[in-house]
């Protein structure tokens, strides 16, 4: 497993999880920002700004990139879809995600890429929260849609197989304090408490 996956997965509490967030986009990206994208000139640390760099020659300000991603837990009626995707360990499965493509609304995006992963199509879509995701530097915007038509097709790329599960017969899970897991929970605990 990914370093970075693991310190996630062992985080003590949502604090340190984004805290742990936080530190790896920052590394990463100060590894990489070294010139400038406008001049080439040299990127230094901004003398004000923590987390900005400045060009050493056009003196233009670089800040961390964020890209919006979405996330989300399908469901239909008791059950909700979940995923078993290529890079996951081995009986993992997780709710769907994706980045959101220039022009699209998140809740356009969230119908794109469900119907592209697992081929269903999806209704009713409602934003729950947001997550900060270091993979490799994403604001996850997490959704509940209910599902609207079709039957599962895994893309056989990113996804190799999805299915229905019953919120009392769940497979592993992605670690407690992601935000696909938080989405899972929030639908096992009004399931449950019905």
């Amino acid at each position: 497993m990914d370093p970075l996956r693991e310190s996630l997965a062992k985080a003590i509490d949502e604090v340190e999880y984004a805290e742990l967030s936080k530190n790896a986009q920052l590394s990463r990206w100060q590894e990489h920002a070294k010139y400038c994208c406008i001049c080439s000139g040299e990127l230094k640390p901004h003398p004000i700004e923590s987390i900005a760099r400045q060009c050493s020659v056009c003196e233009h300000i670089h800040y961390p990139p964020i890209s919006p991603c979405i996330i989300v837990l399908v469901t239909r009626g008791d059950l909700c879809l979940l995923a078993h995707a290529s890079k996951y360990p081995s009986g993992r499965y997780s709710t769907l995600a994706g980045f959101i493509e220039p022009g699209e609304s998140a809740e356009q995006a969230v119908a794109r890429e469900v119907k592209e992963e697992v081929g269903v199509d999806v209704c009713n879509i409602r934003y729950v929260k947001s997550q900060s995701w270091p993979f490799p530097h994403s604001l996850m915007l997490g959704y509940f849609a209910d599902y609207l038509s079709g039957e599962i097709v895994p893309d056989g790329e990113e996804i190799l197989e999805a299915r229905w599960f019953d919120p009392n017969d769940l497979p592993d899970l992605p670690p407690e304090f992601s935000i696909s897991r938080q989405l899972i929970e929030a639908f096992v605990k009004q399931k449950t408490s019905a």
